[in-house]
């Protein structure tokens, strides 16, 4: 892959791979980081590869790979030398979207409050769960794509995506939300 087709592939599929890597990693600044980490390691080996083949799912790949490794790390860190939660330091606080304009303020707060909620669920799954329901909905990839990624059978993606669900519907139903 030369640069120009890096740099096409980068405005394709970027944007993607960014929304994967902040839900991966749970957080915009570390899926920020993520998401540099998978750029840079596929700019080291753009030369090794092949723009006309599913480069996308292999940086997804790559996220992932970078993203265990540096959970394995931090977890190793913890174990060493306990620091106080990332979340316990973190006040940051959630951007609303640009169309209020076309909505009241008091929608404005329920959508991000079920959004937020959805969200927590989500990240609160298993990971055997959690990792294609990221890449089905925030990568928008096919199931096939997922089960060479994962390199799991498609039938098993498949059961996972529909056991996230249903875990996913019966925790909205115990809180109330009936959508």
């Amino acid at each position: 892959m030369n640069k120009d087709e890096f740099e096409l592939f980068v405005l394709k599929y970027g944007k993607d791979i960014l929304r994967f890597c902040r839900m991966t990693a749970a957080d915009a600044e570390a899926g920020d980081e993520l998401y540099q980490d998978t750029m840079l390691k596929l700019l080291e080996k753009r030369n090794r590869l092949d723009f006309t083949q599913n480069t996308k799912s292999y940086a997804l790949s790559t996220s992932i790979f970078l993203w265990k490794n540096k959970r394995k790390k931090y977890a190793n860190r913890l174990r060493l030398v306990p620091t106080e939660s990332m979340d316990e330091m973190s006040d940051e606080g959630k951007q609303v979207s640009d169309h209020t304009h076309e909505i009241s303020p008091e929608q404005i707060v329920l959508r991000r409050d079920e959004i937020d909620m959805v969200q927590r669920l989500v990240a609160s799954l298993p990971e055997k769960y959690r990792m294609p329901v990221y890449l089905y909905y925030s990568a928008d990839m096919q199931i096939k794509e997922i089960s060479d990624i994962l390199e799991l059978p498609e039938g098993t993606v498949k059961s996972r995506m529909r056991k996230a669900k249903r875990l996913l519907r019966e925790e909205l139903e115990a809180t109330g939300y009936d959508r």
